[in-house]
């Protein structure tokens, strides 16, 4: 199986570390969003949107990263994605929850627009509004993440081990990592992104990603 990807991606380092620790193999096929590749016509005939990641298996191409990890997941047999129809559809709710409203309001309204500037509206103005908004928004999905969804004992939405939603959430809820956001509030979600971080599949999804973490945070400071 190929997969798409752009290294670092928000959307691409889920599917990366899920299938690390599944034992699944994946080749990486990088497609450079700097230069405009996925906007390009081989790309696009793969995925229409212009988006990463793309999976590719024999002939079956499926977009969409919850898709996938949901895919990947059911070929494996993991228990991350469990056969029980309540506990997957808590699983389902959860990803639905992480790509629905948490990304809206905290990554694509209040952070990548800090992150990179191009995201922002060009108005100073417009964007201070917009600004002030999603953060409050994405400080009060913080908060249901910590009081509600993680829940003791155990580090993960999962509890004692990580579900799918586990792997796509702690990489949207780290990307404030970037833009200098304070987690102390929210101790439970401290706890869990530890506890993710600690994960033998960490470095395989995420590596890329902190060092562009890094080299954010050292620009920003110099």
């Amino acid at each position: 199986m190929r997969l798409y990807h752009f290294s670092g991606s928000t959307t691409c380092r889920p599917v990366e570390m899920f299938a690390a620790e599944a034992g699944i193999a994946l080749e990486l096929v990088p497609v450079d969003l700097l230069t405009g590749e996925h906007v390009g016509p081989g790309y696009t005939r793969k995925n229409p949107t212009q988006q990463v990641p793309t999976l590719e298996d024999g002939d079956f191409i499926l977009t969409e990263n919850a898709a996938i990890l949901r895919y990947l997941a059911t070929l494996a047999e993991s228990p991350a994605y469990p056969r029980d129809a309540r506990a997957r559809a808590r699983v389902d709710e959860q990803l639905d929850w992480f790509n629905t409203g948490f990304s809206r309001e905290f990554c694509y309204g209040a952070m990548y627009p800090r992150i990179m500037p191009h995201m922002a509206f060009e108005d100073p103005a417009v964007q201070a509004v917009v600004n002030a908004r999603c953060t409050a928004k994405g400080e009060r999905f913080m908060r249901i993440l910590d009081a509600d969804m993680l829940k003791d004992p155990g580090p993960y939405l999962g509890g004692a081990e990580p579900n799918l939603a586990d792997y796509m959430g702690v990489a949207y809820a780290t990307l404030g990592e970037m833009a200098r956001f304070d987690y102390a509030p929210y101790p439970r979600v401290q706890r869990w992104i530890a506890a993710m971080k600690a994960r033998p599949g960490w470095k395989a999804g995420h590596a890329a990603w902190e060092g562009w973490r890094d080299h954010v945070l050292s620009k920003a400071a110099a």
